[in-house]
């Protein structure tokens, strides 16, 4: 028996700060994505630090929400 798949909301209000993620989050023009480590997550909206800056999401306008893998290591320059 596989357990059901919590929807994107929940799982954002249950995630451990820290954790990376991609959340998929509706805007004006239509989908976006942000890629990073979360920060917060309150009954409203979540914070996810990316490599550009913190944004902030409202927890309506998400679509889709997962846990990713670290990201991979910088390869050193070529000699």
């Amino acid at each position: 028996m596989t357990l059901p798949t919590p929807a994107p909301a929940g799982f954002l209000s249950s995630a451990t700060p820290g954790i990376r993620l991609v959340v998929r989050y509706r805007i004006e023009e239509g989908l976006t994505d942000a890629l990073g480590h979360l920060v917060s997550c309150d009954g409203g909206s979540c914070t996810v630090r990316t490599r550009q800056a913190d944004v902030v999401i409202p927890l309506a306008a998400v679509v889709a929400a997962k846990e990713v893998p670290p990201a991979p290591e910088k390869r050193r320059p070529r000699a």
